[in-house]
């Protein structure tokens, strides 16, 4: 059985399985109003009285009519005419149509089919219509799609099927599709429409289409050129077999969509493939001699006919590439060989190259080019003209170049320009002269070199050394001026030693004290700066020390401020100086309090970074190693770009005058560098600060264990000595006191004097050596200032020691132990006190020292 061709005979139609419907008479109802009308006039002529008993009969005659005709109308005896199902058209498309068409009521009988069904069905006549589940009951290969058909019926839902029923006696088969939906909407629908339709020709047609199909597939697999295609996204989404065998990569993996572009194409040759412009609409086919990848690594020379179109919206589209493979040129034509490794040359070269017209256009470049064209924006322009390439501020030093080569002109000077991108970024550009036969097509051949990491490593550096210079700068002042506050506060001890309380003086003297103590502060933060200040690192947690800080943070920052405070877990520990990183969070947290005058929120957290995340970040200048990450930000106004830098420097503030001293960042760069981390500052104008402090994970497993009686070993005793002073301060002994500082000399002399001791004076190393001869070594404890002119205090500690091994001896500085102590010899014990100190400081220091064994 086959479908009806245009040339068959239409069907005849078929009657509805129900009584025939007849139309109305309007002349029967014209009859029916005439006989009403007669029948009231005659009523009225009779006279009231006489005419009730008769209206009364004649409405009960028609009472009954009315009654009559609606239980025959609720048995179904009589219907009202449907104007649609006596329409001549609507009836002839269903009688005449070539698909099989049946209605069925709720109970699943045909109540209508038209000839079509009945042929594609095998009924005889219309009296032996049947319906859908009837005529192919025991049809395994088709019931399953007709229970899921008479399902949607009773759920009166839409339902579509192809089923193929197979042939009988060696017939041909045939394909079906059969459709059901409901007369009405969802599950109140009375009526279900069948359909039928014999699509047996157009499944041969498909499969004829798709065995060409296959053979075309077949035959570009196989043919002797490569074929590929890429998304627009850079995924390689088809590769024949012929080019996969030549990559040696595998089908299957390809199909998977685990290729990209540039596994495929050597070098940046990518970019050039990608970085294609044309107008919307637009078919475009460009030629290219480039490097494929092989999977080993290995590149093979091609020649690419690549074509893209482009979308009405400019969109690319998926590639159609032809490879050509050219490796076989370089043994068969020597002149073909010469191209392809002068291409190569020209694409693998790590300088951008393009020649350009007079306008700047571009008209041809390399890969390095197109590369560096694509990452300069997203609208391609910077591959159509060079200048697009280059900031607006500096585009007029290249157009003047551009120009210079185009009128013939050698030698001109190389134009450093910033590039038109959204992050900073900067070339140099190299502008050379063309031959003049060509200048029409090609004015310039303009090479180019990013020089953006080069300049900011320059910077770095520059800035780098401007911070050890001034930090050189600040440590001797502070040095000097430790000098000069050691003095003043020993003079001001004497002061108040002579002047009770009651004194009218005594007042203004302990005001001295308090500006000297201001002023002794200001010059630990630059110690702090210069990384020489004093540090007693020991290991803790960071998360047990910022909680202790809480309170302190709060009072400090504010109501209008909301403190969060998030701990990472299993912090790892670092060994740091305690109060000294209390200062830096106590800085910071000041500075944000600052930025946020309306109030905001301080968020102070930490969590641990792996080695692998810190050669992960985009911080320079931070080793790959296991660190603590401290975060201190806030959403305040933020730092400006142009003054970021500069924020770590000394005296450097944007507060009013009188508002800050400009140390507490610079305080907060050299603790952090002093203990061996690293910070660094994120900052939006508008939208915040973030300063990420990294400290070094402390590995106890790492470091050596140092002896009781070590360089250091009297740091611990220092702490407990100026925590818990001792009552008497007084003693006996010889002291030689070494101090180049003449001012400060005598007074430290009078101040041990007055506690009872013996003090020989001495303003230099030479000096206090020859006192030692002079003295046969009689001293019990020297007390030495550390840098000194002619022989500082480390060299004269390793001739003293010569002679006299048990001596002992006290290291005044106002720089930290670490300054000094690397020129010791190892094992040599000292105590340290540094500057500036008070008179109790002194002499607590001289007893402890000379009391211990």
């Amino acid at each position: 059985m086959t479908a009806e061709t245009e040339h068959d005979p239409l069907p005849d139609p078929v009657v509805v399985h129900e009584p025939a419907r007849r139309s109305g008479s309007i002349i029967l109802v014209l009859l029916v109003a005439a006989g009403l009308v007669a029948v009231a006039v005659a009523l009225m002529t009779l006279g009231r009285n006489h005419a009730q008993p008769y209206i009364l009969g004649v409405l009960a005659v028609l009472a009954m009519v009315g009654l009559f005709c609606l239980f025959a109308f609720a048995a179904g005896i009589i219907r009202f005419a449907d104007r649609t199902a006596d329409d001549p058209v609507i009836g002839r498309i269903a009688d005449h149509s070539y698909d099989g068409l049946a209605v069925t009521d709720p109970r699943g009988h045909v109540v209508y089919s038209n000839a079509a069904y009945l042929t594609l069905t095998g009924a005889a006549t219309p009296q032996d219509v049947r319906p859908v589940e009837r005529v192919f009951i025991g049809n395994p290969d088709v019931s399953e799609a007709v229970f899921r058909l008479l399902k949607a019926a009773r759920e009166g839902k839409r339902q579509q099927e192809e089923v193929r029923i197979a042939g009988v006696d060696g017939a041909q088969g045939r394909w079906l599709r059969m459709r059901v939906r409901p007369l009405g909407t969802g599950k109140r629908s009375r009526y279900a429409v069948w359909s039928i339709a014999d699509i047996t020709r157009d499944r041969e047609r498909q499969e004829d289409v798709f065995q060409e199909l296959q053979h075309a597939i077949e035959y570009l697999d196989h043919a002797p050129c490569g074929f590929f295609s890429v998304s627009p996204s850079g995924d390689v989404v088809y590769v024949n077999a012929t080019l996969a065998n030549w990559l040696d990569h595998d089908l299957a993996e390809i199909g998977s969509g685990g290729l990209k572009l540039t596994d495929i194409v050597s070098g940046d040759g990518a970019a050039r493939l990608t970085s294609i412009v044309a107008v919307p609409g637009e078919v475009k086919t460009e030629v290219f001699d480039i490097d494929l990848r092989m999977r080993s690594g290995k590149t093979m020379p091609v020649r690419l006919y690549h074509k893209l179109a482009f979308g009405a919206d400019g969109a690319p589209g998926a590639s159609r590439t032809l490879v050509i493979s050219r490796a076989r040129d370089e043994h068969s034509d020597p002149q073909r060989a010469a191209e392809v490794r002068f291409m190569r040359f020209f694409d693998h070269t790590p300088m951008a190259i393009a020649t350009v017209d007079r306008g700047g256009t571009v008209v041809r470049s390399n890969a390095r080019f197109a590369k560096l064209a694509q990452g300069l924006g997203g609208d391609g322009g910077a591959a159509k003209s060079i200048f697009r390439a280059v900031n607006a501020r500096d585009r007029g030093l290249l157009i003047s170049a551009i120009n210079q080569a185009a009128e013939g002109q050698g030698d001109i000077p190389p134009v450093e320009a910033m590039l038109d991108a959204p992050r900073e970024r900067w070339g140099q550009f190299f502008v050379t002269a063309v031959e003049e036969g060509e200048r029409d097509t090609e004015a310039a051949i303009v090479y180019t070199l990013e020089t953006t990491e080069r300049r900011a490593l320059e910077n770095q550096i520059n800035q780098s050394q401007k911070m050890d210079m001034v930090g050189q700068l600040a440590g001797g002042i502070a040095h000097d001026f430790n000098n000069v506050l050691s003095a003043i506060m020993m003079a001001n001890d004497f002061l108040l030693n002579a002047h009770k309380p009651t004194d009218p003086s005594f007042q203004d003297i302990m005001q001295i004290k308090q500006n000297a103590t201001r002023a002794a502060t200001l010059v630990r933060q630059l110690l702090a700066f210069s990384r020489r200040q004093t540090l007693r690192p020991q290991v803790l947690d960071l998360g047990d020390a910022l909680s202790d800080l809480t309170m302190l943070l709060r009072r400090l920052i504010g109501e209008k401020v909301k403190l969060d405070l998030v701990h990472g877990r299993d912090l790892w520990p670092v060994k740091v100086d305690v109060s000294q990183f209390e200062q830096v969070i106590v800085n910071l947290a000041v500075n944000a309090r600052d930025a946020m005058p309306d109030g905001g929120t301080l968020a102070v957290k930490t969590a641990n970074v792996t080695a692998d995340e810190a050669a992960l970040a985009s911080y320079k200048g931070l080793p790959a190693a296991d660190y603590v990450r401290i975060d201190v930000a806030d959403t305040g106004t933020g730092i400006p770009a142009e003054i970021v830098d500069k924020i770590f420097e000394p005296f450097f503030s944007t507060k009013e005058v009188g508002k800050g001293t400009g140390l507490g960042l610079s305080t907060v760069y050299g603790i952090v560098k002093q203990t061996g981390g690293f910070v660094y500052v994120d900052s939006e104008p508008g939208k915040g600060t973030t300063f990420r402090i990294f400290l070094p994970r402390h590995r106890p497993e790492l470091e050596a264990q140092p002896e009781p009686q070590a360089t250091n070993g009297t740091a611990a005793k220092d702490t407990a000595v100026e925590a818990k002073p001792q009552a008497d301060l007084t003693g006996q002994g010889t002291i030689l006191l070494v101090e180049d500082e003449d001012g400060l000399r005598s007074l430290n002399a009078r101040g041990l004097r007055s506690r009872g001791y013996s003090v020989i004076e001495a303003a230099n190393g030479m000096e206090a050596l020859e006192v030692m001869e002079e003295k046969n070594g009689a001293v019990d404890l020297v007390v030495s200032d550390v840098v000194m002119p002619e022989m500082d205090g480390p060299t004269m500690l390793k001739e003293m020691r010569g002679r006299n091994p048990n001596l002992k001896i006290i290291f005044v500085s106002g720089y930290a132990e670490d300054a000094f102590e690397k020129s010791l010899p190892e094992n040599q014990q000292f105590a340290f006190l540094p500057k500036p100190f008070a008179l109790a400081a002194l002499v607590a220091k001289v007893k402890e020292t000379m009391t211990a064994t």
